[in-house]
């Protein structure tokens, strides 16, 4: 599955310098000055997941391969980038392109680099960034209304979804409110997406806090939690200085210096796992001596669905899945004792896939 999140803020809020980490290169320009990122950069990142390591180690694996995820560094949005300004139609442009947006808050003060808004304010440039992507929904909303009204009331049954579909985003717009708040019908989900609207992607809340509040952020922090809270969205508190520092790095390094400065682990980890969660994913593994391998699956995939992701051949001629729980694969030492103990399952086309499970696939 190709999934991509755009990383959108205000210029100087930290964004390029937490791609650069996701990415661990240099390939966006990090400056002290709004608009240095001029194209979209994109990265593939690995989602953090220990369980390969655990698998590959019992199956003697030459290889591990993760699941990923592509981040978009936006450049940065100012007020009234949805009427052009800052460069801004083109941006907004890219972020339809994305699967989820993180939109990243400066939660730190430092004199040396500038605010577009000249304040430290996390609710406020959220606020800023919203409004525009509120502002460019309306407007191609009420462009393409009239014309899909005609053709709705000619009795084309696309156009009267599609219809009804707008007027259901326009309401919460018009009121200041994001189309994420529109509960939409699975089997409207399709056309709903069609759309295109910046305001319907799934949201993370991102506080970009200096290094003395990476562990627990601040009070700027906290304002953007309650706030992702109230608007039901996830929030997360990550250093991107820090994590630009660790990228560069080797692992025993990485360890030593999160040590000393009381942290668990990098907090892109807790970024990437965040946004996978977001897209509502989760993970199945196929485990072999040639390699261990990650497989990204929507929560609530069938069988037939998991064994599609690895090729469109599986799931077309599917007969059966083997399954068998992390836990016991862990525990019986391998796909072997697994069998022997009675934890290999045979389940057929209407088994939901749970995250974790390693699973072979028989098709014809």
């Amino acid at each position: 599955m190709a999934l991509k999140v755009a990383i959108v803020g205000l210029p100087n809020v930290g964004k390029s310098t937490l791609f650069n980490a996701l990415t661990k290169t240099a390939a966006a320009q990090a400056a002290n000055y709004p608009f240095c990122t001029i194209e979209p950069n994109t990265g593939d990142v690995a989602v953090p997941e220990p369980r390969l390591a655990v698998l590959a180690a019992i199956a003697g694996s030459k290889e591990i391969i993760p699941s990923r995820i592509t981040f978009v560094d936006i450049a940065g949005l100012v007020r009234g980038a949805s009427k052009g300004e800052g460069l801004g139609n083109q941006f907004l442009a890219n972020i339809r392109d994305c699967d989820a947006v993180a939109f990243v808050s400066r939660c730190f003060v430092d004199d040396d680099i500038t605010h577009v808004e000249n304040r430290i304010d996390p609710i406020s440039d959220l606020e800023i960034i919203e409004t525009e992507l509120m502002l460019a929904d309306l407007e191609s909303l009420e462009k393409r209304v009239v014309n899909v009204e005609k053709k709705a009331k000619g009795g084309d049954k696309e156009a009267q979804t599609t219809l009804r579909l707008i007027n259901m985003a326009l309401t919460p717009l018009r009121a200041g409110k994001p189309a994420r708040v529109v509960k939409v019908d699975k089997e409207d989900e399709k056309a709903w997406h069609m759309l295109q609207l910046l305001t319907s992607l799934p949201a993370l809340y991102v506080s970009n806090v200096d290094e003395n509040s990476a562990d627990k952020g601040n009070d700027l922090s906290d304002m953007v939690a309650t706030r992702a809270a109230q608007d039901n969205a996830k929030a997360v508190v990550i250093s991107a200085k820090i994590d630009s520092e660790l990228a560069v790095l080797d692992e025993a390094e990485q360890a030593e210096f999160l040590e000393s400065l009381g942290l668990v682990e990098p907090g892109l980890n807790r970024l990437i796992r965040e946004a996978y969660a977001l897209l509502g994913l989760q993970s199945y593994f196929t485990v072999g001596p040639k390699e261990t391998r990650a497989w990204t699956i929507p929560i609530g995939a069938t069988a037939p669905q998991a064994a599609g992701v690895i090729h469109t051949d599986f799931e077309k001629g599917f007969i059966r899945a083997e399954t068998i729980a992390f836990d016991d694969f862990v525990a019986l030492k391998g796909e072997a004792g697994a069998r022997e103990a009675g934890k290999m399952k045979a389940e057929g086309k209407a088994y939901i896939v749970r995250d974790g499970d390693v699973m072979n696939f028989l098709f014809n």
